[in-house]
């Protein structure tokens, strides 16, 4: 069974809609109740200084917040940045996962199939900065 850090990630990252497409499944075969409508508020950042291994506050960052009930489960959905919808359909999935629902079963495939995607980006990704990257290398007088 995938992780909420690893499954939020996937969906979040993702550039497919599956958060969306997974989301209003739920929402149409399900009876969902908003508890917390998508809000915006901020965090702040927490950092650690190296040097002396202590830490501190960066500063903030904007993030929008929902949650949801279905049936007796509380799912949340926090997102970077203002995306109200994004924030529901992570809070619907949270709940449903945490049910489980038996929706869950087949989305794993899903999820794991996105995640390869990104995977595949992200080399590609690393590939180009990797043509570019100089090379110094010291010369021996």
């Amino acid at each position: 069974m995938m992780g909420r850090h690893r499954r939020t990630k996937i969906l979040v990252l993702g550039k497919s809609g599956l958060a969306s497409r997974l989301g209003r499944l739920i929402c149409e075969k399900y009876p969902v109740r908003e508890m917390e409508p998508p809000n915006e508020g901020l965090v702040m950042i927490k950092m650690r200084e190296s040097a002396r291994n202590t830490l501190f506050y960066l500063g903030e960052v904007l993030v929008t917040e929902a949650k949801v009930r279905i049936g007796e489960r509380v799912g949340i959905g926090i997102v970077r940045g203002h995306k109200p919808e994004l924030a529901k359909d992570l809070a619907v999935i949270d709940a449903a996962w945490a049910i489980p629902l038996p929706e869950c079963a087949l989305w794993e495939s899903l999820l794991l199939e996105e995640e390869k995607k990104l995977e595949e980006g992200i080399a590609r990704e690393e590939a180009g900065i990797s043509r570019t990257r100089v090379n110094f290398e010291t010369m021996d007088v």
